[in-house]
């Protein structure tokens, strides 16, 4: 991987307008930071974004949608309505071991399973596991490593 793709792989974006960023690149891994978790979209061009969620992804009071909903729904947003405040970053992780999946599959995949409703816990099935997949075709997942009951 060229010096270029390594910085471009996991750089952060903190501007009050993120929409107004053109760092990103269709078929981008967003890692958005929460105060409690992380979520996670793929960036699909236009200031567009594609991600998991439930109508609201997070309560009031900070819990995660994974702790209280078994399903969730795919959406498209608009990148500066799905970060919010919150800072993010590109995090094209695994670009150094795997192969993303042509960029024209990526975004067809993204765009067919908008308005679709899916499982949704906190292991498999979370929104770094939906966006993983669609990036690279197979599940990575690191979001959740601790055991839930020690």
């Amino acid at each position: 991987m060229n010096e270029e793709a390594q910085n471009h792989s996991a750089f952060f974006i903190r501007v009050k307008n993120p929409a107004e960023r053109d760092e990103l690149k269709p078929g981008d891994l967003v890692e958005i930071f929460r105060s409690a978790y992380q979520h996670w979209a793929i960036y699909v061009g236009d200031k567009m974004v594609v991600h998991l969620a439930a109508e609201c992804d997070h309560l009031a009071d900070g819990i995660p949608l994974a702790l209280t909903s078994s399903g969730a729904f795919v959406k498209k947003d608009w990148l500066e309505h799905v970060v919010r405040k919150d800072r993010y970053r590109v995090n094209n992780k695994y670009d150094e071991t795997h192969s993303p999946l042509p960029l024209s599959k990526i975004l067809w995949q993204a765009e067919e399973l908008v308005g679709k409703e899916m499982p949704y816990d906190l292991t498999p099935h979370n929104c770094e596991n939906f966006v993983l997949e669609l990036r690279y075709g197979v599940d990575m997942n690191e979001q959740v490593r601790v055991p839930l009951y020690a």
